[in-house]
């Protein structure tokens, strides 16, 4: 008797859920959720100052604001703190910063302005916090198109919520804008090959454009693109029509335009060859375990998100073939761009809706699926994604850390000390987040004679290290102030 009402109870439970989930409105109540709560796991250490995990590329990503901020938008010459020759091997006295399209620092400029309530790095990291969030919400809209209602929301959910790209989606970092525009050039192939008007042909185009500016290696979104075209089009029908090459000048004649303009300035070109294959990597023993084991399996995956990606990896049909195509893109970017992604783990930023959206067909075919035991395999797909988020965070948690607060403490100090047009050396082994503290243009290493750097203009001299040459410069320089922490010194005056 007791049996029977406890498998009432569960059947009523059982039915009342059922009508919940097949409600209409379900999934836009869903994905708002979803959406909310996105945002309130990207607000954690929103107030973190510059000086948390990679801090030297936010650093120069935001240093590029703060000079629009004070000195106005420019977006032909962008520029940051760094005069030194570390980036380019030239020397670089106007700080010029010729790497991404300065979009996002212009977006980022704007918000600070209209609303200076908050720092210029909590902007920033709500900047990309928005871009992140439309991000979700396009995933959404690409997964119910390629894998139904429950797959979008699962897509959305997975790109919300895996720890690594909660951290990589708060930062001073172009990378979350580069990928929203990218979701939104598919999301307008879509269209296109739906209603079959050329304004969506263009409005892809257009938006494409933008994220080959922002972030080149875009172009591997491309493959996505061009598998939804030739599943509606034949190719011949696609070389005929005119309109296609229209759009192509569109979408990559900004970016060409971009390059020759940039090249005026060689000083303001960071190296960038190394990227591809610089150390010889690709393809060895180490690339593999870096890329496919540490970066995907650990850090992304927390090893146990393996199972349902490799459900998603061999579920593609029909619609959902998209999915595979948008896969092979990352493969192809990983592979091309391979020494950048195995020595920098932010470079992984745009391959996660890839990844969301493998996770999200994965999860589903191992949840539905009638070949195997629902039990069994309902159950493994559930301790796979608590054990992937697990570890995930774990690995994750330390990247919100602050490890050196002096710089900052320094930073303060100079900027309180010395005057706003003073040009300093901020030596941190080039890293130029004490430099971004210390509000100044200058050195963040001491790259040559500092009889050179003296000649070449620098004025002042500031180090967290007590370390050789900072003790031999004390003796011979005019004492500013110090500590335990830091020491500022006036290379204008000798002792």
């Amino acid at each position: 008797m007791k049996y029977k009402n406890i498998n009432n109870k569960f059947n009523k439970i059982k039915n009342k859920l059922k009508v919940i989930f097949s409600s209409k409105y379900t999934p836009p109540i869903a994905i708002v959720v979803i959406l909310l709560l996105a945002l309130l796991v990207r607000l954690y250490r929103i107030e973190n100052p510059v000086a948390d995990w990679h801090s030297w590329r936010q650093a120069d990503t935001a240093s590029v604001t703060r000079t629009y901020v004070d000195e106005g938008i420019n977006l032909l010459y962008p520029r940051y703190h760094d005069i030194s020759t570390a980036q380019s091997g030239m020397f670089n006295p106007n700080g010029y910063r010729f790497v991404e399209f300065p979009l996002y620092n212009a977006v980022h400029a704007v918000f600070y302005r209209l609303i200076p309530t908050f720092s210029l790095e909590i902007w920033g990291r709500l900047v990309s916090i928005l871009f992140s969030l439309v991000s979700v919400f396009l995933l959404y809209i690409i997964g119910r198109r390629t894998i139904g209602v429950w797959g979008g929301l699962l897509a959305a959910f997975y790109f919300a919520f895996i720890p690594y790209n909660i951290y990589f989606s708060r930062v001073i970092l172009p990378e979350p804008l580069t990928t929203m525009l990218g979701l939104l050039s598919i999301f307008f192939v879509f269209k296109y090959t739906e209603k079959d008007k050329t304004v969506w042909l263009y409005l892809t185009a257009f938006t494409f454009s933008l994220a080959l500016l922002v972030k080149p290696f875009t172009i591997f979104y491309g493959v996505p693109m061009a598998w939804l075209m030739l599943e509606k089009y034949s190719l011949k029908s696609l070389i005929k029509n005119k309109n296609n090459f229209v759009a192509l000048l569109i979408a990559f004649s900004p970016f060409i335009l971009w390059r020759l303009w940039e090249n005026q300035y060689p000083e303001g070109i960071p190296f960038w060859k190394w990227a591809f294959n610089g150390n010889d990597i690709r393809f060895k023993p180490s690339f593999w375990r870096w890329i496919f084991s540490e970066r995907f399996g650990n850090l992304i995956l927390g090893t146990w998100g393996l199972i349902p990606l490799a459900f998603g990896i061999i579920s593609g049909k029909g619609k959902s073939l998209f999915v595979q195509f948008f896969l092979l893109g990352i493969i192809l970017y990983v592979s091309v761009i391979a020494s950048a992604n195995v020595l920098h783990d932010y470079y992984q930023v745009i391959t996660i809706p890839a990844i969301s959206l493998t996770l999200a067909l994965g999860t589903v075919r191992m949840w539905e699926s009638d070949n195997m035991n629902k039990i069994l395999s309902r159950g493994l797909l559930i301790f796979s994604l608590f054990i992937m988020f697990g570890v995930s965070v774990y690995k994750i948690r330390g990247f919100y850390n602050v490890n050196h607060w002096e710089i900052v403490e320094a930073g303060n100090a100079v900027d309180r000390l010395l005057p706003k047009d003073a040009l300093v050396i901020a030596p941190y082994n080039g890293d130029t987040a004490f430099l971004y503290q210390t509000k100044r243009w200058g050195w963040p290493v001491i790259d040559r004679p500092l009889n050179e750097l003296i000649d070449w203009g620098a004025q002042y001299y500031v180090s967290v290290n007590y370390d050789d040459v900072t003790n031999k410069l004390i003796k011979e320089y005019e004492l500013i102030e110090s500590n335990e922490k830091y020491v500022i010194l006036n290379l204008q005056k000798e002792k």
